[in-house]
């Protein structure tokens, strides 16, 4: 199984655009994207320095426009990427691109969304002093409990020994003053504290924005950086974008999900070799790829090809499925046969699993066509449990 994922802020680095624009097809598709988000994303991708592409404002875009339109590089007719990709995810902003990659927001979309992203991002950040410092080892317990010492927050938690630590600049001055035994600290260059409570006025005005997008579900399986399920409604997939903001990265967990559904192959979107690395060091076994430039297409496209398998989703109506966020047993709420109707949000059953119980709703109401599953069956996160017919207008 291949998934793709998309890196967040921070992958940026001055000119990675520069060999991709010789590409007269690539320019005419950014100079689209940079119209529609009101930024000159081809000067930022090749003339601006480190300290310009650094701007919360500037680097969510230019993140997202340039995994969309090297996604169009890889896949020239993109109804062929849903042949091959069994699952994607985005880490932080990621998230916007993988979104806007399965279907669930046009690219035009995600560009008014991340522009509005980066805007609020950068206005909450000017509201009081914040940061983030990595913490490279140390003992996970211990780690933790330092944080929790100094009023900090795990804003990121990359798998064991990569965890990113966020909040004001006084908290994590006095955090470098008491480390955690055998770890080391790493400041980050960033704006302010990235997903914790400081951006809650970011969240705010995103959802203001999110009201008027108009979503479809995800072509394929697509993992939440908030807690790594598979999460399959276009609905439930814009409230994350909108939520994750101000609440921790768990790509961690969207690891091990990957993991449970028997990943073999990860392929990671410009600019690469961020999310590549943790899975090196992760997901003993996944052969990985970084695209980082245009000559490497042609062996991209091999690694799909070697990867790559229908997708689970496209091959049904996927506006009627409601698929398992995790990995579990199902256990079916009550009585509902076929031919049932079901009210918008009801609780269909969980998924039960030795780390928690994740309920399935149905975001919309419908008239129940066909079990998938039976009660008590193991599922395997994205794996379709029930379609539906939904009622009109929905």
């Amino acid at each position: 199984m291949l998934v793709i994922v998309a890196p967040g802020q921070g992958a940026q680095t001055p000119g990675f655009l520069e060999p991709w624009l010789a590409d007269p097809a690539f320019g005419t598709r950014l100079h689209w994207l940079s119209t529609v988000a009101g930024l000159d994303l081809e000067h930022y991708g090749t003339a601006a320095d480190a300290e310009t592409i650094r701007d919360t404002a500037v680097a969510q875009p230019l993140l997202v426009a340039s995994g969309l339109v090297a996604a169009l590089s890889l896949f020239p007719h993109p109804a062929d990427a849903f042949g091959a990709i069994g699952a994607t995810s985005g880490h932080s902003v990621g998230e916007i691109t993988a979104a806007a990659g399965v279907g669930v927001i046009t690219a035009e979309q995600a560009m008014v969304l991340v522009r509005e992203r980066g805007k609020a991002m950068a206005a909450a950040s000017k509201r009081t002093p914040t940061s983030m410092t990595a913490v490279l080892g140390g003992d996970a317990d211990d780690v933790r409990a330092r944080l929790s010492t100094h009023g900090l927050v795990a804003a990121n938690d990359n798998g064991p020994g990569q965890v990113v630590a966020a909040g004001t600049v006084e908290q994590l001055r006095a955090f470098a003053d008491d480390p955690p035994a055998k770890a080391r600290l790493v400041p980050l260059s960033v704006a302010g504290a990235f997903h914790t409570e400081h951006m809650q006025p970011a969240v705010d005005s995103l959802g203001r924005l999110a009201q008027a997008v108009y979503t479809h579900d995800a072509r394929a399986q697509l993992i939440s950086n908030r807690d790594g399920h598979v999460v399959h409604s276009g609905r439930e997939v814009l409230a994350r974008i909108v939520s994750q903001v101000a609440t921790p990265v768990r790509w961690d967990l969207c690891m091990q999900t990957m993991l449970d559904l028997g990943v073999t192959g990860l392929l990671e979107m410009p600019p690469a070799g961020t999310l590549t690395g943790i899975a090196k060091r992760a997901m003993k076994g996944v052969e990985t790829f970084a695209l980082k430039t245009p000559d490497q297409l042609d062996d991209a496209r091999a690694f799909v090809a070697s990867h790559g398998d229908l997708s689970p989703l496209d091959s049904a109506p996927t506006w009627r499925l409601l698929v398992a966020p995790a990995k579990g047993t199902f256990r079916v709420e009550g009585s509902i046969s076929n031919g049932a109707a079901l009210l918008t949000a009801h609780l269909v059953g969980a998924v039960h699993s030795l780390r928690d119980s994740v309920p399935v709703v149905a975001p919309y109401g419908g008239t129940v066509m066909e079990w998938l599953v039976e009660d008590g069956d193991l599922v395997s996160p994205g794996q379709p449990l029930i379609r539906l017919h939904p009622e009109a207008g929905t």
